[in-house]
């Protein structure tokens, strides 16, 4: 969690860099930093309660901070937040409150509104624990399926072994530090699929 607050703005850190895409974290002013944490990154919190707002609908929900961000007309917004709907296979589910959705559900909407302000980097903090494993795969395939369709970077923070055969690149960090890392050989043709912002922790 430390190290995604620090990775999404939320925090800076006390030594060291923290460069995404060029853009030094330490250094950016308090506003250059809101601007980041709006326009440039996504959260998936663990909990949906942190990510939704219960009494809106899953499309409002979504829409939402784009009104806090965008300057972008009504149609516009909605366009946006159907095509999200769509890519999270919840298009006929849009009308429906939390209430009316089941977790797996909530979370994948969770992960449409990260996406509300079309960010270069998707963070994850424990996204899949809360729910069961079937709806963990799910929620697991919508995170590459959305990788590849809109070209991102998504960073996941999890204590579930079992998601570590599912992604690209697994760092594990023991006692602070870098203990193991391993990388996924790909081929040429998934190579084309590049993610879009490079991180870089010193």
């Amino acid at each position: 969690t430390t190290f995604l607050n620090i990775l999404g703005g939320l925090d800076r850190p006390s030594a060291g860099r923290i460069t995404v895409n060029e853009l030094n974290l330490l250094t950016l002013s308090d506003a250059a930093l809101n601007r980041y944490q709006r326009e440039k990154v996504g959260f998936v919190w663990q909990q949906t309660g942190r990510n939704l707002i219960p009494y809106l609908t899953a499309q409002e929900n979504i829409e939402l901070p784009m009104t806090m961000a965008w300057n972008k007309t009504p149609h516009e917004k909605q366009e946006w937040s159907k095509e999200l709907l769509n890519a999270i296979g919840l298009y006929d589910r849009r009308k429906h409150k939390l209430t009316e959705l089941s977790g797996g559900e909530q979370q994948r909407v969770s992960i449409a509104v990260a996406l509300a302000n079309k960010p270069v980097l998707l963070l994850g903090d424990e996204p899949t624990g809360e729910v069961d494993t079937a709806t963990a795969q799910t929620i697991m395939k919508t995170f590459r399926n959305l990788q590849e369709q809109f070209s991102l970077t998504i960073i996941i923070v999890t204590h579930d072994p079992r998601i570590a055969g599912q992604v690209d690149r697994v760092v594990a960090i023991r006692d602070g530090k870098i203990s193991t890392e391993t990388v996924r050989q790909i081929s040429q043709i998934e190579q084309v699929a590049a993610t879009s912002a490079t991180v870089l922790i010193q």
